[in-house]
């Protein structure tokens, strides 16, 4: 999120935290030890894709750190939606495309690889399903970790699956916002549903011709940033 955050950052102070742990439990104490010992808390906790569930789960543990979370782009959070994301991105992908991905994923599969570099190509391949009109990059290259992923990806995953995610987020009592592409392979109704069940202050805004990621889209960028924006004021 590093052109998100240097955006922000001509207004007020931001922190961008790189998550480094093996485990979830170890990105969560990790973040939560970064906004300990260099944020004025309670923050605002901006989280994207994955980042969003590990913002929820700091807002849970660590109630007192957190006075506002933004979900940019989360994963659903109830198995049951998951299960169209990967055929929807598939759908969309050129059949080459579409064979690399499989043929990749059969590598990643394998515990014992270390291909650092078939999993970013994985997620360029994605990207492009993922972005209804997209911009030019306009951020560093991301340092892939496969370790990590093959790690803290699973350990993420079960915790949808047993329910236990959903129920950390019954936890937070904080304000939650969840900003959503209407193009995003994550179906918004997998954020929007199982929210709003558990959750007492809770939001969707849906961003239109927006997919995954937002401050890469052209035709959303600028509303996603007045949305950011004004939820911040909102503080």
């Amino acid at each position: 999120m590093a052109p998100v955050a240097e955006r922000l950052s001509a207004q007020r102070g931001v922190l961008e935290p790189i998550q480094t742990a093996l485990t979830l439990d170890g990105q969560v104490e990790e973040l939560a030890g970064v906004l300990e010992r260099h944020a004025r808390t309670p923050v605002t906790l901006i989280g994207y894709s994955w980042g969003a569930w590990l913002a929820l789960i700091v807002a849970a543990r660590h109630p007192a750190l957190v006075s506002k979370l933004i979900l940019v782009g989360s994963g659903p959070f109830e198995e049951a939606y998951a299960a169209g994301i990967m055929p929807e991105r598939l759908r969309r992908l050129d059949p080459a495309a579409r064979e690399e991905v499989a043929a990749i994923a059969t590598r990643l599969q394998d515990a014992s690889s270390d291909d650092d570099g078939a999993l970013a190509r994985l997620g360029e391949l994605l990207a492009t399903a993922d972005t209804f009109d997209p911009l030019p990059s306009d951020g560093p290259p991301i340092e892939v970790r496969q370790d990590i992923y093959q790690s803290v990806w699973p350990q993420a995953a079960e915790l949808r699956a047993s329910g236990e995610l959903l129920e950390l987020a019954s936890r937070v009592r904080c304000p939650v916002v969840a900003l959503h592409g209407d193009y995003d392979p994550h179906p918004a109704e997998g954020v929007r549903e199982p929210l709003s069940r558990v959750v007492r202050d809770f939001r969707l805004v849906l961003l239109k011709d927006c997919g995954h990621t937002p401050w890469h889209e052209r035709r959303a960028r600028e509303e996603f940033y007045r949305v950011l924006e004004s939820e911040l004021a909102a503080r």
